[in-house]
């Protein structure tokens, strides 16, 4: 059952951006790696400028295809689901970077495929 629209993945996109810049900080992110604090913050702004120029109707510049927005939302929650391996992440710098990287994965397979219009 697919139900992760455009509209709906849009709606999502700033929160978890601004979520992936400030939660470090919150949750005292960076106790096995300053890594951790520090790849989640620039995710974040990746994922902020990113969801700006993506061709979907909360995009302000809109020069990055939708599909493509799902591409590297796709690879970074493998670089999130890996990066406790690659890093020695420990304890809740794991446990943020896993559950992270899974949300993201069950939001990108759950989309709801786009009907072509001509």
């Amino acid at each position: 059952m697919k139900f992760v629209t455009k509209r709906i993945h849009a709606f999502l996109d700033y929160p978890v951006a601004i979520a992936l810049m400030v939660l470090p900080f919150v949750l005292g992110l960076g106790s096995s790696s300053s890594l951790a604090l520090q790849l989640s913050v620039t995710v974040g702004v990746a994922a902020f400028v990113l969801t700006l120029l993506t061709d979907h109707h909360l995009g302000v510049v809109k020069v990055v295809s939708y599909k493509m927005h799902l591409i590297v939302d796709f690879a970074v929650a493998v670089v999130f689901l890996i990066a406790p391996f690659v890093f020695s992440f420990e304890g809740i710098d794991a446990y943020y970077y896993w559950i992270n990287g899974a949300a993201v994965i069950s939001v990108v397979s759950l989309h709801k495929p786009e009907v072509a219009t001509t």
